[in-house]
């Protein structure tokens, strides 16, 4: 009987372990080193993705949620992974939503602040608001000619027997001229053409 217990014994423990603890529990004893403890652990994790849980049964840690998911055995089953993978979907669209919320935040609190900025100032920022100047018009140029200027006599002195002062005697004495001689001969021929459309009496008779 005990040869039977003792090979019942060895048998149990020579059996594969059937999840992570017993691998761990396992790597512990055998292994000779600990660099090859760390090797014989990093084989259990590999193996084994459930960890026990105190109150029995398992859970499954996805770290890409950073979430705990309750499992029957030592590993997801089937079904069990679907329903992770599915949760991982919306965990994703919710993370995006979370992102561009986000990003709308912060965008509407800048806009805000800026706001806000100006406001305190008032007045425009001078760098985002450029102002179009009119298109300048050319001068015209208006070209203005010298006034012609009458002509003065010119002054000729005291001395009368200078060319200047005898000329203008000359003038003087061809005006006075004009003045009288031009008014007689006038007269006299307006006289003459009355004395020819009217003749005297006298005359008349005598030519008779």
């Amino acid at each position: 009987m005990m040869l039977v217990s003792v090979h019942a014994d060895a048998g149990w423990w020579s059996r594969a372990p059937v999840d992570f603890e017993e691998c761990a529990a396992s790597a512990e004893k055998s292994a000779a080193s600990s660099e090859e403890k760390g090797k014989l652990l990093t084989a259990c994790e590999a193996r084994f993705a459930g960890r026990r849980k105190p109150g029995g049964g398992y859970t499954y840690y996805d770290f890409m949620q950073n979430r705990h998911f309750d499992i029957a055995g030592p590993n997801p089953t089937k079904e069990e992974q679907r329903r992770i993978d599915e949760q991982y979907a919306v965990f994703l669209k919710d993370q995006r939503r979370s992102i561009i919320a986000a990003a709308f935040f912060r965008k509407q609190q800048q806009v805000e602040q800026a706001n806000a900025a100006l406001e305190a100032s008032g007045k425009a920022d001078p760098v985002n608001i450029r102002l179009t100047p009119a298109p300048k018009r050319r001068a015209r140029h208006l070209t203005v000619l010298p006034r012609p200027r009458p002509e003065t006599a010119p002054h000729c002195g005291s001395d009368l027997l200078s060319v200047c002062n005898r000329s203008r005697m000359s003038a003087g004495v061809h005006d006075i001229k004009k003045a009288l001689f031009g008014s007689f001969a006038k007269r006299s021929a307006t006289d003459a053409h009355s004395v020819r459309a009217h003749p005297p009496a006298g005359a008349v008779r005598a030519a008779k």
